[in-house]
């Protein structure tokens, strides 16, 4: 099978940062997909499970809730790696358009004080594991990571190049 998209990225070049990762078509509307790379791939450790679930709940509540973005965010969720996040928009804002809302979003989550959002055994399906002490944390080094990057680094993925082997199997090598 062909690999997707999101695995054919070199992950030992992907440094912190908002990248578009697949723009789709639906209809006649354009999706558009980022990937929010908070920690740097197989370098740092990965987020805490009970922290990405808080920081998934307490974000997604923010930006369903903001008057420009909730009529264009469809999905806001963790990546499997625990390394960052996925935000799924209408239309095919530029990454660095993304920038804005992504540093609003995670300074919400910084600043953030009282009850996880839906964390409830009626609205969570596993209503215990947050930690919004360790949530807050890994957003504070987001915001201050974003605030001090180098903007010509972060909107962009690494490039990575497709080779064939003998046999046609395809990989990526940098």
């Amino acid at each position: 099978m062909e690999l997707i998209p999101s695995f054919s990225i070199d992950h030992t070049k992907i440094i912190p940062g908002i990248y578009e990762s697949r723009v789709d078509v639906l209809g006649e509307e354009l999706v558009t997909t980022f990937d929010i790379r908070i920690k740097t791939p197989n370098a740092e450790p990965a987020i805490a499970p009970a922290a990405m679930h808080t920081m998934e709940h307490v974000i997604a509540t923010y930006l369903r809730n903001h008057p420009e973005w909730k009529d264009k965010l469809i999905y806001w969720g963790p990546m499997g790696c625990l390394t960052g996040f996925y935000i799924i928009v209408k239309g095919r804002p530029a990454a660095s358009e993304m920038y804005p809302i992504m540093l609003d979003s995670f300074r919400y989550m910084r600043d953030y004080e009282g009850e996880v959002p839906g964390a409830t055994p009626v609205n969570c399906g596993t209503y215990l594991m947050h930690d919004l002490p360790m949530a807050k944390w890994e957003a504070a080094r987001y915001v201050d990571y974003l605030e001090n990057a180098d903007k010509s680094r972060i909107f962009e993925y690494p490039k990575a190049e497709k080779l064939k082997l003998e046999d046609g199997q395809e990989f990526y090598d940098s």
